[in-house]
């Protein structure tokens, strides 16, 4: 039987994990930020009118495509993706469009790179058209209030051979490390 001590233990335990496990689901952007944002408001029609929703607080999420360092600051050109659990791209081969974000800041290109997953909070500001390949593309640009670079997830993944193959590998390379033995001539 547990003694009154020991349940209370355990049950303030238990809320504080609670406490805890909800504190790690909280969205990336601020509150504040989020409270500004319409929620009906859809990267596509942001996209197609970017002049339209011109002020408007957006959280938007997706990859970098390209990184530039530029007098206004720092130039991200991203692929949107739809977002999942607390604002983070899912990993999907889904997209609107794509979209830019100006941070007046100076990020570096190397940590801002290619291929990672970012969620945006910031202000609409204008369409910027730029080349394409071959065509002219026009970006809505949104000037960053917040941005949230995610972390990279490095997946390991491991034959189920994996520690046969390898202590075979050992056996053979200690098989033909033995030290041959000089017969003496007599």
């Amino acid at each position: 039987m547990l003694n009154s001590s020991t349940h209370f233990i355990f049950s303030r335990s238990i809320q504080i994990v609670i406490l805890f496990s909800l504190a790690g689901c909280a969205p990336v952007i601020s509150k504040q930020i989020r409270e500004q944002v319409k929620p009906d408001l859809t990267f596509r029609e942001v996209l197609n009118d970017p002049e339209h929703y011109k002020g408007q607080m957006v959280v938007l999420s997706g990859v970098i495509i390209e990184t530039k360092n530029t007098k206004e600051g720092t130039l991200l050109i991203i692929l949107q993706r739809p977002a999942g659990f607390r604002g983070q791209p899912k990993n999907v081969d889904e997209s609107e469009g794509r979209f830019l974000a100006l941070d007046s800041r100076y990020l570096d290109a190397n940590v801002f790179a290619k291929g990672r997953a970012v969620t945006v909070g910031g202000e609409v500001r204008e369409r910027r058209v730029l080349p394409l390949d071959e065509i002219e593309y026009g970006y809505p640009l949104i000037y960053v209030k917040e941005i949230y670079l995610w972390p990279v997830i490095e997946k390991k993944y491991y034959s189920p051979y994996y520690p046969y193959y390898r202590s075979s590998l050992l056996w053979r390379s200690r098989l033909h490390c033995v030290p041959h033995k000089k017969k003496s001539s007599k």
